[in-house]
């Protein structure tokens, strides 16, 4: 009995603790679900805000999208309204060029028109003068009592006769001026040959003044027997002058450049105090370094003011040298930084391409900077150097030919060589002593009153100018012009002088009468 008891009582046992097992599994079970639910909720959740923020982010983009769309919208547009602006304006200017052709058209349709009237008045009023020139032969022949053809005879020999003294007078006029036009040459090659050589008459391009802190400085520069100076002048090339002038010394050398460098290399000496052999070499290296980069600066800088793309470097190095060059007292680089302006204006007024004349205005005068060291005229030399860079033909043919020793082939050619003649003739840009001056303008007068007929004369303008008064009862109006084309032929033949003189002959008749 007992024995079933403990049978039932282990088996109620065993399913209560079967039951508990099945609760506490329950229990587990249901704790899990819990979690798993809250892993969901919690990845539902996750889930939903990066949605919501990945919509948020994409509506930002699209907006962005937009706004970038909208503004490159804006962008072409205003472009597209600038170019149709620009449109309009041309064709505006277009119409009224048209106009304006249109109307020189017509004026000179109309001129034609007058011209063809007046010259059917002329044959009218040639038949009129060739009936009366009959009627005059007529009456002639019956008052001589010769026909016309034996009065031609006659004429024809009197106008040979005539011809052949007329003819030897010429031949030896022209003789005469093709000796002195030859001298005349002669002696302009010479002198621009002395000047590129040895002109000791233009000191101030051959020259360089230092001023010295006193006069002791002067045994310094020296040196011991005269090793600082003359080691000084073996590296520079350049001649200093010592002499009695006060608290200066004068640097003397025909290259301006070698020049240039020894006068800077001299003032830093000067500062400096120490002058002896060794330290001249390293002050010497210096200046040079210090003039290349004023050359190469000065020549950018002039391409800059004409406003000109950049230079091939080598190219910039010669036209920089320019800066240390003189022409009657004119700076070259200045003078060819003002053709160069002057062409590009005078060509983009004549419709052609400024750039170019610009380009060759400015190179015209390239050869100078080397013309000491090479043989021929600085403008066949500055040809030279065009063509070893590469430079348009235009641009090569406007520097050869700006002195006419080249025919210019090019409308440009003719614009450069007329600027350079503008800045060279133009109130003070040369140099000119006034004793010059004054005999200029009175050799000017003597000129033209050794004329016949002239009764006063007036050199104006600078000597630009010369008014002619002749005597009205001796000389008449197409005389006039015949005396006004002798004088200039004859001032041309005996004066030189820079650009044109004009040459203006005045005829007046006055009438007096007194009311009294």
């Amino acid at each position: 009995m007992d024995s079933i008891y403990i049978i039932v009582a282990g088996v109620i046992g065993l399913i209560s603790g079967g039951i508990f097992s099945i609760y506490i599994y329950t229990q587990k079970l249901k704790s899990t679900h819990s979690a798993m639910s809250d892993i969901i909720l919690s990845a539902k959740k996750e889930a939903a805000d990066l949605k919501r923020e990945s919509r948020l982010e994409a509506k930002d983009e699209s907006i962005r999208i937009k706004q970038r769309a909208e503004a490159e919208s804006k962008n072409k547009l205003k472009e597209v309204r600038n170019i149709e602006k620009k449109l309009v304006k041309r064709e505006f200017y277009l119409e009224r060029k048209m106009e304006i052709a249109d109307k020189k058209l017509d004026d000179l349709d109309k001129k034609e028109q007058d011209v063809q009237k007046i010259r059917e008045k002329v044959i009218a009023k040639e038949k009129e003068l060739q009936n009366v020139i009959n009627n005059q032969i007529e009456r002639l022949e019956r008052i001589a009592g010769i026909s016309q053809k034996e009065a031609e005879e006659i004429l024809k020999e009197n106008l040979i006769d005539s011809a052949k003294q007329k003819v030897a007078i010429k031949v030896k006029e022209i003789k005469d001026k093709a000796l002195t036009e030859a001298n005349r040459e002669a002696m302009k090659i010479i002198v621009s040959a002395i000047q590129r050589t040895a002109a000791d008459h233009t000191a101030e391009t051959t020259v360089s003044v230092v001023n010295l802190p006193n006069d002791g400085m002067k045994g310094r520069i020296i040196g011991r027997e005269g090793r600082n100076i003359r080691h000084f002048e073996s590296l520079t090339g350049v001649e200093i002058i010592v002499d009695d002038t006060p608290e200066a010394v004068v640097l003397s050398g025909f290259d301006p450049v070698r020049r240039e460098v020894a006068r800077v290399a001299l003032e830093k000496l000067i500062a400096d105090g120490r002058i002896h052999p060794s330290r001249i070499e390293g002050v010497v290296v210096k200046a040079k370094k210090e003039v290349e980069e004023a050359i190469f600066q000065a020549a950018e800088d002039a391409i800059d003011e004409v406003n000109m793309p950049p230079f091939p470097r080598e190219m910039m190095k010669i036209l920089g040298k320019l800066k240390y060059r003189t022409s009657y007292g004119q700076n070259v680089l200045k003078h060819s930084i003002e053709v160069a302006w002057l062409s590009g204006l005078m060509a983009s007024e004549l419709g052609l391409d400024g750039t170019v004349a610009k380009r060759a205005g400015l190179l015209h005068d390239i050869g100078k900077a080397i013309d000491r060291n090479t043989t021929g005229t600085h403008a066949m030399i500055g040809g030279n150097i065009a063509k070893k860079f590469k430079e348009k033909p235009i641009i090569v043919n406007a520097i050869e030919s700006h002195h006419e020793e080249v025919e210019p082939l090019n409308p440009i050619s003719v614009i450069v060589a007329a600027a350079d003649q503008i800045s060279g003739s133009r109130r003070g840009a040369r140099g000119d002593t006034l004793e010059n001056y004054i005999q200029r303008l009175e050799r000017l007068e003597d000129i033209a009153n050794s004329f016949d007929g002239v009764s006063k004369t007036y050199a104006i303008q600078a000597g630009r100018e010369v008014r002619v008064m002749v005597e009205n009862d001796k000389v008449n109006d197409p005389e006039s012009d015949l005396l006004s084309e002798e004088i200039a032929a004859k001032i041309q033949e005996e004066l030189n002088y820079p650009g044109q003189i004009k040459v203006m002959v005045i005829r007046e008749h006055r009438s007096t009468s007194y009311a009294k």
